[in-house]
């Protein structure tokens, strides 16, 4: 089978890496990719938005089955353009419609549908430029802190929190007036505060039926305790201690089910993923957000604990066949330690040599922004790389990435060195 995977970071070469050990793959492209799926597949230089491009390199190598990586080609419909080309129809592409994409490509959008299909989720309002007094209104019948969300997609940096009434006036009026975060704060989404501990579930359907992946917890904060501004992602954890049977069980029977079958029930087209965004208040599950893809850097520690054939589940989906696949999980724990370029999420440099990628043991490094320079791996973006470990206990596999993370080098390297520090100490409590 021939494969094409659109996307460059480090959930892409989580894929890769996963996918080149089925027996099914014939060829691997990845567009862009980096210096890591370089390793294990062939890198090919297109745009993953140029969807005119993808259709010849999809026709003019004999293409089999198309893996959407980031969200926003999904967003902009690239399965759409798929499905309405008499020569691509036929060809599965995994990632739902333009429609399904909305879940992720509007805020307000997901939390009408989760509120239409009776999913857990907290209080909302959305607001505009013209609606802006009414926001400031709102956000006063609110106890702190305050979240605001820009509707569109923000890279994952559009969320904030705010401690104080004064500054989330401030903030709101600056997303819907200012800009903040371009087009994507043209609508904010006011919601109230949960109080409780965040983890994330990630769901694969095929319109029909689902399989439910491990969960996992990231760490969105450049600084450590969490403080700082919003990344894409430090570091995560899977599985998550507290995430038990019972929990999911709360989490199928109360937002998967009513997902899936909401998906259906409005006639929306959906191939793909679904990552679930949850708060675990008192025990019970509520949804923060939905994502239409995987998360990085969770993929980094859910796709290494899956043990059955990646590219299988993938032709499952595409096929409709979900039903009669067998999914298989490591029981073993998983943690991933994000190195990222000084400077992130702000201006960072670019360019910088890596060394000691050869040196590694016991752990997989997956590469983010990296790309090859003069026969060298070196940055080529605020998040570098990832150092995925695998262990009996959260304690092994942390220490493992930490002690490769201090082995690879290059100019102004950053790692927080607490993930999972709090999930240790939520154990020790228990």
């Amino acid at each position: 089978m021939n494969v094409l995977l659109l996307g460059s970071g480090g959930r892409e070469h989580a894929f890769a890496w996963k996918m080149a050990q089925s027996p099914s793959l014939s060829k691997l492209y990845v567009a862009p990719g980096n210096a890591g799926t370089r390793e294990v597949a062939t890198n090919v230089d297109m745009d993953a938005m140029d969807f005119r491009a993808i259709r010849e390199f999809v026709l003019g190598n004999g293409i089999h089955l198309v893996i959407v990586g980031p969200e926003a080609p999904l967003v902009a419909g690239i399965t759409d353009f798929f499905k309405a080309d008499p020569s691509l129809r036929y060809i599965p592409v995994i990632g739902p419609s333009q429609m399904g994409a909305q879940l992720e490509g509007s805020k307000d959008f997901s939390k009408a549908f989760m509120m239409r299909h009776g999913i857990p989720t907290a209080q909302y309002h959305s607001f505009t430029a013209d609606t802006l007094e009414q926001g400031l209104g709102f956000l006063e019948t609110l106890e702190a802190p305050y979240v605001l969300k820009a509707d569109g997609l923000a890279a994952g940096k559009g969320v904030l929190i705010c401690d104080e009434l004064v500054e989330a006036r401030v903030e709101l009026t600056s997303m819907l007036l200012d800009a903040k975060f371009g087009d994507a704060s043209k609508k904010v989404v006011i919601e109230e505060f949960l109080r409780g501990i965040e983890l994330s579930v990630f769901v694969v359907t095929d319109g029909k039926s689902y399989r439910i992946l491990p969960s996992a917890k990231d760490y969105k904060r450049i600084g450590e305790g969490d403080t700082g501004l919003n990344t894409g992602g430090m570091g995560a954890v899977s599985p998550v201690p507290f995430a038990d049977q019972a929990f999911i069980a709360k989490v199928e029977e109360q937002v998967v089910r009513p997902t899936i079958a909401g998906l259906a029930k409005d006639g929306i087209d959906y191939t793909g993923f679904i990552f679930i965004g949850l708060m675990n208040v008192n025990g019970n599950p509520f949804v923060i957000e939905y994502n239409v893809r995987m998360g990085d850097p969770e993929t980094e520690v859910v796709i290494p604990r899956i043990q059955s054939d990646l590219l299988g589940l993938f032709e499952a989906m595409g096929n409709r066949e979900l039903e009669s696949y067998a999914l298989t999980v490591d029981p073993r724990t998983a943690c991933t330690v994000m190195l990222v370029a000084d400077g992130y999420p702000g201006n960072y440099e670019k360019g910088h040599r890596i060394t000691g990628l050869d040196r590694v043991e016991g752990s997989t490094v997956f590469h983010a922004g990296t790309t090859l320079k003069d026969g060298h791996v070196v940055t080529n973006g605020g998040r570098v790389l990832t150092v995925t470990s695998m262990g009996e206990s959260l304690e092994e596999a942390l220490e493992r990435s930490f002690a490769n993370a201090e082995i690879i080098d290059y100019a102004g390297k950053y790692y927080r060195s607490d993930i999972g520090t709090d999930l240790l100490e939520l154990m020790s409590d228990n």
